[in-house]
C-alpha cells in the first residue's frame, strides 16, 4: 500500500515538475548506490579488522555522487523525451498500434548506446527500460540499475587497490 502511495506522489511530482523530480530522484538513488558500495566494501574488504574499523565513511564522496546524479537526472530525462519523440516504439496508425516494434526498440537502444551510454552492460537494461517502463519511471529505473553498477565498480576498484597494496608491500620487502 505504501508503495502505491509513493508511486502516486512521484507521478504527481513528475507531472508538475518533471526535471526537479528527476534531479532529486536521480541524486538520491546515486547517493544510495554510493552508500551501499561503501558499506559493502567495508564488509568484503580483505584487511585486518582494526584497519576496517579505522576506515571512516566518506560523506563528501556520497555528496559528490548525489550532486552528479542531481545534475544528470534532468539531462537523462530530456534525452528520454527526445528518444520518445524521435524513436517511437509503436507504429503510428499501423495495423497493431499497441504492439512494440522490435526494430524500433533496437533503433532506440542503438541511439542510446551510441550517444549516451556506450557501456556493454547497459543495452539489456535499456531494452527492459524502453520496452516496459513508462516515461516518468525510466530515469529512476536507470538509476536503480546504477546502484548495482556503482557497487560493482566500487568492489572492482577495491580489489585493484588491494592488489596494488600487496605489490607495494612486496617491493618494500625486496628493498
Amino acid at each position: 500500500m505504501a508503495n502505491v502511495a509513493l508511486a502516486r506522489v512521484y507521478q504527481q511530482s513528475f507531472e508538475s515538475h518533471p526535471y526537479t523530480t528527476l534531479a532529486f530522484t536521480n541524486g538520491a538513488l546515486n547517493a544510495l548506490g554510493d552508500v551501499v558500495a561503501q558499506f559493502t566494501q567495508r564488509v568484503v574488504e580483505d584487511t585486518p579488522e582494526e584497519h576496517r574499523r579505522q576506515r571512516k565513511y566518506d560523506v563528501p564522496r556520497t555528496l559528490r555522487f548525489f550532486a552528479f546524479g542531481f545534475g544528470m537526472g534532468p539531462l537523462i530525462g530530456r534525452w528520454n523525451f527526445f528518444l520518445e519523440r524521435h524513436f517511437p516504439l509503436r507504429p503510428l496508425g499501423g495495423a497493431n498500434p499497441g504492439k512494440v516494434s522490435l526494430r524500433a526498440l533496437a533503433r532506440r537502444v542503438g541511439a542510446d548506446q551510441l550517444f549516451m551510454a556506450p557501456i556493454g552492460v547497459w543495452p539489456l537494461a535499456q531494452l527492459i527500460n524502453f520496452r516496459y517502463m513508462p516515461l516518468p519511471y525510466r530515469v529512476p529505473f536507470q538509476s536503480t540499475c546504477g546502484v548495482f553498477w556503482t557497487l560493482y565498480l566500487s568492489l572492482l576498484n577495491a580489489k585493484e587497490d588491494e592488489i596494488q597494496d600487496r605489490k607495494e608491500a612486496m617491493e618494500r620487502m625486496v628493498k
